[in-house]
């Protein structure tokens, strides 16, 4: 009876550790409530485009993959006539970390802008 009761034990903690394996070749990394101020480039079919200027005075593309539906209702971002307008943009990064079919790094990034403020 003890000896089925250990092995019972053994087999529910193997099974939880394996569970726990496949789940750690996955990472999310938010960052929330990210400010940056950039003029609006247009839509294409895989985000929102906006040029920033960095630190070192170069100009830089920032893709925006989804808006929160409130912004799109304040703004339409869908058709042209903002392009060129600057904007206060908030949004929220994740960025997901896990391994391809081959055991390579790899790394999704997902920007959505929560506040727009046009300037």
């Amino acid at each position: 009876m003890l000896i089925s009761g250990l092995i019972l034990a053994l087999f529910s903690l193997s099974s939880f550790n394996s569970a726990m394996v496949s789940n750690t070749s996955e990472t999310v990394v938010a960052q929330e409530g990210l400010v940056v101020y950039a003029t609006f480039d247009g839509k294409e079919d895989y985000g929102y485009n906006f040029i920033a200027t960095g630190k070192d005075g170069e100009e830089h593309m920032l893709t925006f993959q989804q808006v929160e539906e409130d912004v799109l209702s304040a703004f339409n971002l869908n058709d042209n006539s903002l392009v060129g307008a600057k904007f206060k943009i908030t949004f929220n990064r994740d960025l997901k970390l896990s391994k391809d079919e081959d055991n390579m790094d790899d790394e999704d990034e997902i920007n959505t802008i929560t506040k727009l403020e046009k300037l």
